[in-house]
């Protein structure tokens, strides 16, 4: 609907006019200095931008965080959620002392693979240590062995995590224009093109392959058969409220692959401890969710933040129960010892604490407790290593 000079970094407008009542949405690509030029539109109608959009003058520009950390030209943003005449700046995320240093034409394709929030590369790990760890406690396996497998998945979470980002920006690349938290992500913003991203796709995938090899050949199958999810959960946030259950499969795909990688296939074990992982994620995602309900009704995204609405707390915490004696059944199941039982028992009252306090409708919030989740698998792992340490050192 834009002229190819205005289709690269677009961002949308929204004018309400006092006579007809009615909204109009705008999307604009990125605006020079002079705003009185006329744009393009397909239509090849030419309208002056300050009279499309019934200002006197435009409103300061924005920085994208490309321009923070490289101090390019300022592109102008505006929010989708308020249907004023007073447009509202997206306030760009600060960038890391990493992100700052990367190269100009690098950082783009960093963020892309969300190297900037690492927090879904963590939350992808956790059920791949727990199981390779409760795996390397049932079969007393050597601490180089157990190590060695933990830095493989550990590398393989972080390639495949941002493969997981590349296609899902690819799919939603017009879904995210029309919600504020992800209009600046780089594909939406035309920092990188679809063609661009799918070369970088492949190599990711590429290194994932090599993981995959690195691992037992009896993984490969179990492995390989992931890709499916991968490749398809974006899709179903168009036809379904639960695309969070799709996720779910997909990120504690690693608690049942950690067993055969450690050379046992304990299928009662791996099923509940999978199964625990995606209670866990029903939660930890519902409460990401919250943070875009508002933008996801106008955009015609759905979710269980919304299927759920002011019931969302009480269905938590149902899963949260689930999740927890899932996993317990599991401990139980592999013989584990004390140490484990501990902290699953504070991660349920981490969990509980956060079900109970999370505000919501304050987006703000949900992402601290979002994040949150990090230490709590972090806590559940380090119970099970406890137990490992004491039973291959003969305290157990």
């Amino acid at each position: 609907m834009l002229s190819q000079s205005c289709a690269r970094h677009s961002i949308m407008l929204r004018h309400w006019s006092r006579n007809t009542g009615v909204t109009r949405s705008f999307r604009l690509g990125r605006v020079a200095q002079d705003a009185t030029r006329p744009v393009q539109f397909a239509s090849q109608s030419r309208v002056p931008l300050r009279q499309m959009i019934g200002l006197k003058s435009m409103p300061p520009a924005v920085s994208t965080p490309l321009d923070i950390a490289k101090g390019g030209v300022p592109a102008l943003i505006y929010s989708q959620r308020r249907m004023t005449t007073a447009s509202e700046t997206i306030a760009p995320p600060p960038l890391g002392a990493f992100m700052r240093s990367l190269p100009k034409s690098v950082l783009p394709y960093a963020q892309l693979v969300r190297l900037d929030k690492p927090v879904g590369t963590w939350l992808l790990l956790w059920p791949c240590t727990w199981g390779i760890t409760m795996a390397a406690y049932a079969t007393n396996a050597s601490l180089l062995d157990t190590a060695w497998m933990l830095s493989l998945f550990g590398v393989g979470s972080l390639i495949m995590r941002g493969a997981g980002c590349i296609i899902n920006d690819l799919w939603d690349r017009n879904l995210d224009q029309k919600v504020e938290r992800t209009a600046m992500r780089p594909i939406a913003a035309g920092l990188i093109t679809p063609k661009q991203a799918i070369i970088y796709l492949g190599g990711q995938l590429t290194l994932g392959l090599g993981i995959l090899l690195s691992l037992p050949i009896d993984c490969l199958a179990l492995g390989a058969s992931s890709l499916s999810l991968v490749a398809t959960y974006p899709l179903f946030k168009r036809f379904t409220h639960y695309p969070q259950l799709m996720l779910a499969f997909t990120y504690n795909w690693g608690a049942m692959l950690g067993f055969p990688a450690m050379g046992v296939w304990d299928v009662p074990t791996m099923a509940a401890l999978y199964a625990s992982g995606i209670c866990w994620t029903m939660v930890y995602d519902t409460i990401y969710a919250h943070q875009d309900k508002k933008d996801d009704v106008l955009a015609g995204i759905k979710s269980t933040a919304l299927a759920w609405g002011e019931n969302s707390k009480s269905v938590m915490a149902g899963f949260t129960v689930a999740q927890i004696a899932l996993l317990t059944g599991a401990g139980v199941l592999n013989g584990m010892g004390p140490a484990f039982f501990m902290g699953v028992a504070w991660a349920a009252y981490r969990l509980a604490s956060m079900i109970k306090n999370v505000h919501l409708d304050v987006p703000k919030d949900c992402w601290r407790w979002f994040v949150d989740n990090i230490k709590t698998g972090g806590f559940i792992f380090l119970g099970i290593f406890v137990d490992y340490l004491l039973k291959l050192f003969g305290l157990l």
